[in-house]
């Protein structure tokens, strides 16, 4: 008979242990964004002047950021040309683009449109149009810096 309480107990403190596993396990990483979101992403400068985009993040052996390599110049892709920036000098805006022409919709690449509007017709985003911030990417980064000044730094190269 003591075997079978034993046997029960042990059982029974088994369940409880896996179930308090399990709630340890589960992470939530809210208000982290995914690198993949953020490597394509547009740069603006701070006149709203689209000046590249990210092509890659630069990491040290313990996972961190270090520099973003970014896609300058260039027309539809052809005469782009890479720069390393370090991380830090970039700002992330999960706000979109103030548009400046009328009527103009505002979109980025692997992002869905926004269709936010200025301009004399409207300064307003319907209520349709109006959805909160995707928490897992920002919408877009800041680098203060013009188009000149980013074409005058060194190119970065991938060494082998």
């Amino acid at each position: 008979m003591l075997a079978k309480y034993i046997v029960a107990g042990l059982a029974g403190s088994l369940l409880f242990a896996s179930a308090a596993f399990a709630e340890n396990t589960t992470n939530t990483y809210k208000g982290d964004w995914r690198a993949s979101k953020v490597v394509g992403l547009n740069v603006y400068n701070d006149q709203n002047q689209n000046v590249g985009s990210i092509n890659d993040l630069l990491m040290d052996k313990s996972g961190n950021i270090k520099a973003a390599v970014l896609s300058v110049g260039g027309f539809l892709g052809m005469g782009s040309r890479y720069i390393a920036i370090p991380y830090e000098k970039l700002k992330f805006s999960e706000q979109p683009v103030p548009s400046t022409g009328t009527g103009a919709s505002n979109t980025t690449p692997n992002r869905p449109s926004s269709n936010t509007t200025t301009g004399s017709a409207t300064n307003q985003q319907t209520s349709a149009n109006a959805s909160k911030p995707n928490p897992w990417y920002p919408d877009h980064a800041v680098f203060d810096a013009s188009k000149d000044e980013l074409q005058k730094m060194p190119e970065f190269k991938y060494s082998e």
